[in-house]
């Protein structure tokens, strides 16, 4: 025969009290679940290449060039300006060079002062050739990085920031 076991009223009021309060529990962690999470979950247009004017603008002298990119940073959204400074060689080929410094993060400039055809640090006197190469003896270890570049119906765009892969030379 089976035997017909009967809870307490103690026992199942334990069991509504855990039962409600799991219950207010997952409909507050739920949301802030979500709100942690939901930037993971939306797609990042990050990616995109920015145009930074006509492909018969540029030649072998660098010209520096400004530009606006979204910047997604958790919830945060902006618009950053960001700079490059831009080649085009005889057979076509571009180069987008990040102006920023190796050493210390300042701003270089062509042709500035006595510093004929080197970009130029003046934080640390930091010294680069036209293609980005850094001046071995000068403070910064590591070339100019480069812009992704693409050319496509007459306009240059420039996407992400990768290493420049060239390693120091002499003066």
């Amino acid at each position: 025969m089976s035997e017909k076991r009967e809870i307490s009223r103690r026992t199942f009021l334990n069991y509504a009290l855990m039962g409600t309060g799991g219950f207010l529990a997952a409909g507050m962690i739920t949301p802030m679940i979500r709100f942690a999470v939901d930037p993971l979950l939306k797609h990042s247009a990050g990616g995109d290449k920015v145009a930074v004017g006509s492909i018969d603008e540029f030649g072998a002298e660098p010209k520096r060039v400004e530009f606006k990119v979204h910047t997604k940073d958790g919830w945060y959204e902006s618009e950053s300006v960001l700079a490059a400074w831009v080649t085009k060689n005889d057979k076509g080929e571009v180069t987008a060079l990040s102006p920023v410094c190796k050493h210390l993060g300042c701003t270089v400039d062509w042709n500035k002062g006595e510093h004929e055809n080197e970009y130029f640090c003046p934080c640390h006197m930091g010294r680069y050739k036209i293609d980005g190469a850094h001046v071995l003896g000068t403070p910064p270890t590591k070339s100019l990085d480069l812009y992704e570049t693409e050319v496509k119906d007459g306009k240059l765009y420039l996407g992400k920031i990768k290493p420049n892969p060239l390693p120091g030379v002499t003066g």
